[in-house]
């Protein structure tokens, strides 16, 4: 007889995971799968692409309900989990259900963080996180409003290029001196700062939000130097938080994240935990290729055999505001590393590549990123580039080409 496995969250994590039990131990468990979005799992990468309009909602699903009910899962949409009973192996529902398991995996993912200033709780601001909220600032961007996106990140880039191409007057406001710090150099944030302000949105950057004014709703920012902006709309994209309630309230050990072992086993023996929501080795990564990759060990372990998670080389590969943007590794690189640098302005590209002991440590591409993953897989191997080396910059055709 099958045991119940109850995955809680019905994200990108979720379907992979789902999608790996079934190549890996298809039939072993009954597999249920609880969310509290109504409607089936989707790319959540796409979502401001369904903000610009270049692509319909229904479109970006990760699998047809057919796929779903041919695998035997079932998918309970639009109604949340409220509390896990760890000694009865129960999971009760808003609804007033409860769901038995045998073994439970928390995909519960991430939200978005809401700073704490005054004015926060403001009508009129919002976040970008969910097709929910797509829908809302679809509304917003058809009226024409004057939009304030806080977060210069990869959330804050993807709001205000969606809100900018669907008619919004959009400003993004960020902290730091550069966008996206985390994952590009300056030269590179520079670019794409370019680049995202010809396709319409206004970039401030080193601005430090003290507060939201309005009576009852959004009227303007202020700013920590003094100055302000009027504003419609106020929309908060400026990080995550793992989502750990439920994991803390069952007597589950939560850190930053909800802490796994190597398994993706939590603190409690059966109950296991990915993606966005998970702590492993003191890192909550917060991107979908880790996830992934965590979705293919805990299939093997679920499925009986022996694997681990050893972590993730942490890259980003994506259209940014409808720029290419690629980043890797060490890209930073250091006193005992190499730089090699192509930037052309005019033809909007920008690569770098950081050599250390004959191999390549990192990489930050912006504009033409084809060679993005044949970089990423040379940074994940580790392999020496001596042989290749007078070509890395042109590419993996130009490397093969020459060394044959």
């Amino acid at each position: 007889m099958s045991e119940p496995l109850v995955i809680i969250g019905n994200g990108m994590a979720a379907a992979r995971l789902a999608e790996e039990l079934s190549r890996r131990a298809l039939g072993k468990y009954a597999l249920a799968i609880i969310g509290d979005e109504p409607r089936l799992a989707y790319n959540r990468v796409l979502l401001s692409s369904v903000l610009a309009g270049e692509v319909a909602s229904d479109e970006i699903e990760l699998r047809p309900a057919q796929w779903w009910r041919d695998r035997g899962v079932t998918l309970s949409y639009g109604r949340a989990a409220v509390a896990v009973d760890v000694p009865r192996r129960i999971v009760n529902l808003a609804d007033g259900r409860s769901v038995p398991f045998a073994r439970l995996v928390f995909a519960t993912g991430s939200q978005a963080l809401r700073l704490g200033v005054p004015g926060a709780q403001l009508d009129g601001v919002h976040t970008f996180r969910d097709s929910r909220d797509v829908d809302l600032l679809l509304r917003l961007a058809a009226a024409r409003k004057r939009i304030v996106v806080i977060g210069g990140g990869l959330l804050g880039l993807e709001a205000a290029y969606g809100l900018a191409r669907a008619g919004a007057r959009v400003t993004l406001v960020h902290l730091m001196d550069r966008l996206m710090e985390r994952q590009l150099d300056a030269p590179a944030a520079a670019l794409l700062r370019r680049l995202v302000e010809a396709r319409g949105v206004e970039v401030r950057l080193e601005a430090s939000t003290s507060g939201i004014v309005g009576d009852g709703h959004v009227e303007g920012v202020t700013f920590a130097d003094g100055s302000s902006m009027a504003a419609d709309a106020v929309i908060f994209a400026a990080g995550i938080r793992p989502n750990v309630m439920l994991a803390r309230e069952a007597g589950i050990a939560v850190g930053r994240g909800i802490v796994v072992d190597d398994h993706l086993q939590t603190s409690i023996p059966g109950i296991h935990a990915l993606g966005e929501c998970a702590e492993h080795a003191g890192i909550c990564y917060g991107l979908v290729e880790p996830a992934y990759e965590q979705a293919r060990v805990l299939a093997e372990v679920l499925g009986g055999r022996n694997a681990g998670y050893r972590g993730s080389v942490v890259a980003t590969n994506l259209k940014v505001s409808g720029v290419g943007v690629f980043s890797a590794g060490d890209f930073l690189g250091g006193a005992s590393s190499e730089a090699i640098v192509f930037n052309d302005p005019r033809m909007a590209t920008y690569k770098k590549l950081v050599i250390a002991d004959d191999r390549l440590v990192g990489a930050v591409l912006v504009g033409d990123t084809r060679d993005a993953l044949w970089y990423l897989d040379l940074i994940r191997s580790g392999a020496s580039i001596v042989a290749i080396r007078d070509d890395l910059m042109f590419g993996r055709v130009a490397a093969a080409r020459n060394a044959a």
